[in-house]
């Protein structure tokens, strides 16, 4: 995933967060919000320290931006997203993570049709 499909300020996270919708299921949270200005959507991921060390805490990270990239093509240019891992994700693999994050995005209409 390339840095300028990211949200790394707190600026924006908090916009997000503010101003967007959410859904959740039990591994993640999702909330997102429209930006017909851009051309290509832009994520946001946290992963708390109750979660786990460093190492578990960046594998997740690694496994959403990885889902990210295989779904890529199917997800709408102009929405902003911010993804929170719950603790279930602490014993998920890359398989399982993604299926769960295909899961909020079909639930929230973020897929093209």
């Amino acid at each position: 995933m390339k840095k300028a499909y990211r949200i790394k300020r707190n600026e924006e996270f908090q916009y997000v967060m503010q101003e967007g919708n959410s859904f959740a299921n039990r591994q993640l949270v999702i909330y997102f919000v429209e930006n017909n200005a851009q051309h290509h959507f832009r994520i946001g991921l946290s992963v708390g320290k109750k979660l786990g060390n460093a190492v578990t805490r960046n594998q997740i990270k690694r496994y959403l931006r990885q889902a990210f990239l295989e779904l890529e093509d199917k997800i709408k240019p102009t929405v902003n997203i911010v993804i929170i891992a719950r603790q279930p994700t602490v014993h998920m693999d890359f398989h399982q993570i993604k299926k769960s994050l295909a899961h909020l995005l079909y639930k929230t209409r973020l897929f093209n049709d």
